[in-house]
């Protein structure tokens, strides 16, 4: 017995001995020093960054010399005695301090992301002997950066939202939303309230708002919005006269109004009940809207009239950097629990109403079909948009207001069923001339539901 605790002490003082050596030969192992740090300069390691308030054409490039960034920019300070900094704040956030990239002569660390609350220009490196040494540097905070708005559409008078980031109000320079009066002049909006991640920021339109430009401005500068309120530049279809245009195909959708209407008539998809099956199968006579460019003559007219090539009202050469947009509305009642909206473009040479040559054009004309959607002859990769918000929670419903649906043309690259392998995406303007949109399948089982979806204002327009 002694024998083997003789063993078992000896094995466990060699344990011990080898845990010891190994701490001390730990050459690479972080230790604080003391004493204060010394800043020489301070490099910019973020690629290509652009500063919103710089030219288009300014760019900061890995390695220039910096005194200012904006938030989430990398930095390298270069100095001595690095390694005594055991926190470093930027005004008054503090940054995450990776020791792994720090040495006695560099240290690398990102810019806090958040907006500071107290601003110094200052950067505050604390020691591990609690002195705090301060250097000059900026924290540059954009202008707000405005992606999105709730209802582009949104009546005077209403409460509306805009998204984005650093949407920042000050109690010295409060954030303003200013839209344009029928003069052209500048037209506050009232009750701005801040959300308080400054992402968003909701008010109430000005009575007297009319179509144009929304500015956003905060202490930090003035944004012009990427979007127009009530937009009608590439307007295809608001259902009230203005481009004269609706149901060209086969079916002769419901296109009414109503005490929700927004601006007038709108056409809708459903009714609140007509059902969708929980993979939305094949029901064109309820959830199909479609306008299929061309005339019974020969050769049939595209140019003008009821149906004119889309391409010939809206200018789609610059597609790629365009989107499709329109108002929705679906009420609390009957909510949309299945299938996609499907909503596809269309050239000549896929669907025209009745396939008759056309004067200017060589190639392949096709007539009225359902080939985009059910595939027939293997013409069923047609490329499109689908957009089924549902998915996110089971159900979904605007709320009984109306909002405003954004998709990019260069995301219409699916098929029917959601595969994006072999389709046929739009490849120039001249894929622009007919448009479809049909709620089924989607590739995506839901729930059984009776959907009421109101469509109005469909529109191409530019990103910017």
């Amino acid at each position: 017995m002694n024998k083997y605790i003789n063993k078992i002490i000896i094995l466990s003082m060699a344990t011990c001995a080898v845990g010891l050596t190994s701490c001390k030969d730990e050459p690479d192992k972080y230790e604080t020093t003391s004493g204060k740090p010394v800043v020489n300069y301070i490099r910019c390691l973020s690629s290509e960054v652009v500063g919103q308030q710089d030219d288009e054409t300014t760019k900061y490039t890995n390695g220039e010399l910096v005194e200012s960034a904006y938030p989430s920019s990398t930095l390298c300070l270069v100095g001595e005695n690095l390694r005594s900094i055991v926190k470093i704040f930027f005004n008054d956030l503090e940054a995450n301090l990776n020791t792994s990239y720090t040495t006695d002569n560099t240290l690398i660390v990102n810019v806090p992301g958040s907006v500071p609350g107290k601003v110094s220009d200052k950067m505050y490196l604390i020691t591990s002997d609690k002195d705090t040494v301060s250097v000059d540097f900026k924290v540059i905070i954009s202008a707000p950066k405005l992606v999105s708005m709730s209802c582009e559409y949104a009546p005077n008078g209403s409460t509306a939202t805009i998204y984005g980031s650093y949407i920042i109000d000050d109690p010295e320079k409060p954030l303003t939303v200013v839209f344009k009066d029928a003069a052209g002049q500048d037209l506050p909006a009232n009750d701005v309230t801040v959300a308080s991640d400054y992402a968003s920021v909701s008010f109430t339109v000005p009575e007297g708002a009319v179509e144009g430009p929304i500015n956003v401005t905060s202490v930090y500068g003035t944004a012009k919005a990427p979007f127009q309120y009530c937009d009608t530049r590439g307007l295809l279809f608001d259902f009230d006269g203005q481009t004269g245009l609706g149901n060209h195909g086969w079916h002769d959708r419901v296109i009414t109004s109503d005490e929700t209407s927004i601006t007038g008539k709108f056409v809708q998809l459903g009714d609140g009940t007509a059902a969708l099956s929980e993979d939305a199968g094949w029901d064109d006579g309820n959830f199909s809207f479609e306008y299929w460019c061309g005339s019974w003559d020969t050769p049939q007219n595209v140019d003008s009239g009821e149906g004119i090539a889309l391409n010939n009202l809206v200018d789609f050469s610059n597609w790629e950097n365009m989107s499709l947009k329109f108002e929705m509305f679906i009420p609390k009642s009957s909510p949309w629990k299945a299938g996609a909206m499907q909503i596809a473009f269309e050239g000549y040479d896929r669907v025209t109403i009745s396939g008759n040559p056309i004067d200017g054009y060589s190639g392949a004309v096709a007539g009225a079909n359902a080939w985009i959607f059910n595939g027939e002859n293997g013409q069923g990769n047609y490329g499109r948009a689908l957009y089924r918000p549902w998915t996110t929670t089971g159900s979904f419903d605007t709320n009984d207001e109306w909002i405003t649906v954004t998709i990019p043309l260069n995301n219409f690259i699916y098929d029917k069923d959601g595969g994006t392998t072999g389709v046929e995406t739009p490849k120039s303007a001249a894929d622009f001339a007919s448009l479809t949109f049909f709620v089924m399948g989607g590739g995506i089982k839901g729930e059984a539901c009776t959907p009421w979806i109101k469509i109005d204002n469909i529109r191409a327009v530019p990103n910017k």
